[in-house]
C-alpha cells in the first residue's frame, strides 16, 4: 500500500530565522541545514536530523510538498532527499508534475473560481481602500489566483482581519493571518483538492498530512492522520480534529518531530 505524505512547508517543515524557536541553551541547539536562499542570503532551515529523516521518507512514501507559495517562491527551496514528482503550489492552484504545472488541473481550478467566487479584482480594490499605509507594507498577487498583504503586525488594528474575513466570506473568499502576511484566498482554492487528485493518480491507500495555518485545516481534515505543531494559527485558534494530533514541540523542533511521525507511519516502524 503506497503512502502519500502531504506537508505544508513554512513553519511546518522549514523555518525562517525568526521562527526557529531555539529556546534551549546555545550549547544544546541542534545543527541546522539551510534549505532556502533568497537574494544571496540564507532564509529557511531544518535541523540536520530532520534532513536525514526526510531523505529516508522520500524513499518510503510519495512525499508531496504542499504550499501556499507561488511556483517561483517554491523553486528557491532545496529539500534533501529524492526530488518529489508531485508538488502542490499556490494553495492548490498549481499541481506540478515533474516540475511542470498540470494544464488540466489548472483549467479545472480556473473554472471553479469563475463559478463560485467574486473576481480577484474586486478583492484587490477592497484591500486598496481599507488597508492603511501606516501598517501595510506591500500588497501582492500570487499566480493571478489570490492576494496577500505584508503588514507591520504590531500596528495592525484589532478587529481589522475579522472585518475583512466577514466581507470576503460573503464573496466566496477566506482570510488567514500568518506572521506578517494576511492572505485572502478563494474558498475553492484548497490544498485538499489537489492532494485528493495526487492520491487518485498514485493510488495511495493512506494519506498523512501536517500544517500550521488555517489554510492547512482542509488539508488536515482530508488526511487519514495529521499533525500540527505546538505553534501557529491553528493551535492559537484552538482548532482540532479527532485524527489530528497537536504536538507540544514548537519551532524547528516541531518540524523534526513531524517528520518522525510521518516516517513511523509510512514504514510501520514506531521508532523510525
Amino acid at each position: 500500500m503506497s503512502v502519500l505524505v502531504a506537508s505544508d512547508l513554512d513553519r511546518t517543515l522549514i523555518y525562517s530565522n525568526a521562527a526557529l524557536a531555539l529556546t534551549m541553551p546555545d550549547a544544546d541547539a541542534p545543527r541546522l541545514l539551510c534549505v532556502e536562499v533568497h537574494e544571496h542570503k540564507p532564509l529557511s532551515y531544518m535541523t540536520e536530523t530532520a534532513a536525514g529523516i526526510l531523505t529516508r521518507l522520500t524513499e518510503d512514501a510519495v512525499f508531496v510538498p504542499t504550499t501556499t507559495r507561488t511556483r517561483k517562491q517554491y523553486q528557491r527551496i532545496s529539500l534533501p532527499g529524492r526530488p518529489p514528482r508531485y508538488v502542490i503550489c499556490a494553495n492548490g492552484g498549481h499541481l506540478l508534475v515533474d516540475g511542470v504545472s498540470d494544464r488540466d488541473w489548472r483549467q479545472s481550478v480556473a473554472t471553479r473560481l469563475d463559478d463560485e467566487c467574486a473576481p480577484l479584482a474586486e478583492i484587490r480594490a477592497h484591500l486598496a481602500v481599507t488597508a492603511d499605509p501606516a501598517w501595510m507594507r506591500k500588497e501582492r498577487v500570487a499566480e493571478d489566483l489570490f492576494a496577500y498583504l505584508v503588514v507591520e503586525r504590531p500596528l495592525l488594528p484589532e478587529g481589522w482581519v475579522k472585518e475583512l474575513a466577514a466581507w470576503a466570506g460573503e464573496r466566496g473568499w477566506s482570510v488567514s493571518l500568518q506572521g506578517r502576511k494576511i492572505y485572502v484566498v478563494p474558498k475553492p482554492l484548497t490544498k485538499s483538492a489537489a492532494v485528493r487528485e495526487v492520491a487518485r493518480r498514485t493510488g495511495a491507500g493512506l494519506t498523512l498530512a501536517a500544517g500550521d495555518s488555517l489554510l492547512d485545516a482542509d488539508l488536515l481534515l482530508a488526511a487519514d492522520l495529521g499533525w500540527q505543531p505546538g505553534h501557529g494559527e491553528l493551535t492559537e485558534a484552538g482548532w482540532s480534529a479527532p485524527h489530528v494530533e497537536t504536538l507540544h514541540h514548537q519551532g524547528v523542533a516541531a518540524g523534526e518531530e513531524i517528520l518522525r511521525r510521518f516516517t513511523a507511519h509510512a514504514t510501520g516502524e514506531p521508532n523510525a
